[in-house]
């Protein structure tokens, strides 16, 4: 019989649960030995830009996993089996069953292992070209934090349909190095283990061909002792592709939730920035943030913060900047959750910081 509490801190730390056999001869119930259930750590990604795989239900065997997971988000990690074979499913949104999936997927986890699973490509039958179909793409060695908590662990996978080989350098720090060299699609880099400092990165095409730079703020995100996973998402030319949304290189948090965008790189800018130093923590934020101010290059400037589309959506109004370090407290208690940009301008200045709200 079943007997006992599942969770006993809530039930006056009851006994626990447990199975036991009731003998003929009647007496003590005799208890059935428990045995652990293995389990591995897996972390789920949505990075599907075709528009009609815009969310999608992550079914285990016949129980809803994931609800809704809106394209260029992420789940946490989360335990799941090890040592079987189970069942994935992708449905549409709201489905109440797995019939009619999208796909189905089997794996077989090993005991103690973490997974990082992609949703990626083309689940429509026209309307994008190339449509690399729809799969899941899995990575075992998964990481949820930094093996040296003084670096960044960054892993990059290849998820833009429409982008050829690429390569991932680094300018002006490292050397200039190439941090992944020909990268195909449907491809996780290896880690790249890192100091966390401000980057730009540079998508090229194998031949070395600059395709986009993008800034990679490790130390303004407070990025150190985290793993990461930078996404190639969207696609390279969007009227080929039903319009869908355009390339960009967006990072995954082990913690989960939106995608964190990286912001086009438009190199030095010929009217300087706002100041030496320019620090918002925490970000990912809540209901506030600051911003920190050194090394000022104007006396003033007009502190915003946009979505994604460009649209303002909070405005502080102009800011007097002094020497030493100036703090301004940001109130965010009204944005909903998601992406944003913190843009500084004064006349001759100027500087843009990603912000991450999270609910």
């Amino acid at each position: 019989m079943a007997s006992g509490f599942l969770d006993p801190a809530v039930n006056s730390n009851g006994p626990a649960f447990g199975l036991y056999v009731a003998l003929p001869a009647g007496g003590a119930l005799v208890p059935l030995p428990s045995i652990a259930i293995p389990t591995a750590r897996v972390q789920v990604v949505h990075n599907s830009a075709d528009l009609a795989a815009a969310s999608v239900d992550v079914w285990l065997y016949n129980t809803l996993l994931l609800d809704n997971l809106a394209f260029r988000t992420a789940s946490p990690f989360i335990d799941a089996q090890a040592g079987v074979p189970f069942v994935v499913s992708i449905c549409a949104p709201t489905s109440t069953d797995t019939v009619g999936a999208i796909a189905h997927y089997t794996f077989t986890l090993e005991e103690g292992g973490s997974y990082l699973i992609v949703a990626n490509g083309i689940v429509s039958a026209s309307g994008y070209t190339p449509a690399e179909p729809f799969d899941l793409y899995v990575t075992a060695g998964a990481r949820e934090s930094a093996l040296d908590p003084t670096l960044t662990d960054i892993l990059v996978f290849h998820g833009s349909t429409d982008a050829p080989t690429v390569d991932v350098a680094v300018i002006a720090v490292l050397g200039g190095a190439t941090l992944v060299n020909d990268l195909p699609y449907g491809s996780f880099s290896d880690y790249l283990e890192v100091p966390t400092a401000n980057y730009v990165l540079q998508v090229q095409t194998a031949d070395g061909t600059p395709v986009a730079d993008f800034n990679a703020p490790l130390a303004t995100l407070g990025l150190q002792g985290q793993a990461i996973t930078v996404f190639a998402s969207g696609f390279l030319d969007p009227s080929m592709n039903s319009n869908g949304p355009a390339f960009g290189l967006w990072v995954s948090l082990a913690s989960g939730g939106p995608l964190v965008p990286l912001d086009l790189s438009t190199g030095i800018r010929s009217n300087g920035a706002v100041a030496d130093g320019v620090v918002l923590y925490p970000n990912p934020a809540t209901g506030s943030a600051t911003l920190e101010l050194s090394g000022v290059q104007t006396d003033r400037t007009s502190v915003q913060i946009s979505d994604l589309s460009g649209r303002i959506v909070k405005d502080f109004g102009i800011q007097q900047l002094g020497s030493g370090v100036n703090t301004l407290q940001l109130d965010l208690s009204n944005l909903a959750a998601g992406s944003y940009r913190v843009q500084l301008n004064s006349t001759d200045a100027a500087s843009t910081l990603p912000l991450q709200v999270v609910r």
